[in-house]
């Protein structure tokens, strides 16, 4: 007859294996993104946080540089998670627009891919009503451009604001973290709010800090929070 299990075994088996499927999940299939600017509004605000799915454009093993096969490749109305290319450590989020071998095109703020105007997402929008010649902006007036192989172009939805491939040019392909695909949290964010103070050096003042965000946020969520965001899928 087979020993049973000690209750104690029992529990640091079930929680190994937590871990372990919290550390492949978060790392390789989705991601936790917070928005940090107005690049991608009305779409998505600042303060939205996000789940990202990884496994879509192939995950990692982890602890490996081994990448699975992808389920597809970006397409275009895709909301993308990418390095910025002039500063990887940075995380931007953007639409794909167009993928390899499209030609884009955006005439006094329309844009074209293969001469056929694409529909603007439901929430994107326009601030600025004055049209930017080429000479003066790529803003308004860009190309005509074919995407280069294992590139894809990408805009803000906040079109007048937002920093894309209009300005810095297009997103190698195997950089793309993944795709956005819900908000599971949303916090209308004040320049009032409390800033994080934490330093090594000073665990006092570090620790005190932190009550003091965590008091805050608890008192100020029942309208601070927004509520009707939250579970919403990303289109």
């Amino acid at each position: 007859m087979a020993k049973r299990k000690s209750v104690l075994r029992e529990y640091l088996e079930i929680i190994l294996v937590a871990a372990l499927l919290f550390f492949f999940i978060r790392t390789d299939v989705v991601q936790a993104f917070r928005i940090p600017s107005e690049s991608m509004e009305d779409t998505l605000l600042v303060g939205d946080f996000l789940l990202v799915n990884k496994f879509i454009y192939g995950a990692r093993i982890p602890l490996t540089e081994i990448q699975l096969p992808p389920w597809r490749d970006p397409q275009p109305g895709d909301v993308l998670v990418f390095p910025y290319p002039r500063n990887p450590e940075q995380a931007f989020i953007k639409r794909c627009i167009a993928v390899e071998g499209q030609t884009v095109e955006i005439k006094d703020k329309v844009v074209y891919v293969d001469n056929e105007q694409v529909s603007d997402p439901s929430y994107a929008k326009y601030e600025d009503q004055t049209i930017k010649p080429a000479a003066r902006s790529s803003r308004d007036n860009w190309g005509p451009k074919v995407v280069p192989k294992g590139r894809i172009f990408v805009m803000g939805d906040n079109r007048d604001y937002s920093s894309d491939s209009r300005y810095w040019g297009f997103v190698d392909k195997e950089t793309v973290v993944g795709k956005a695909f819900i908000i599971y949290w949303s916090w209308a964010r004040q320049n009032i709010d409390p800033e994080l103070l934490w330093s090594s050096s000073q665990p006092l003042e570090s620790m005190a800090s932190l009550v003091q965000i965590l008091g805050y946020s608890i008192v100020h969520i029942p309208w601070r929070v927004r509520w009707n965001r939250i579970g919403r899928f990303i289109e």
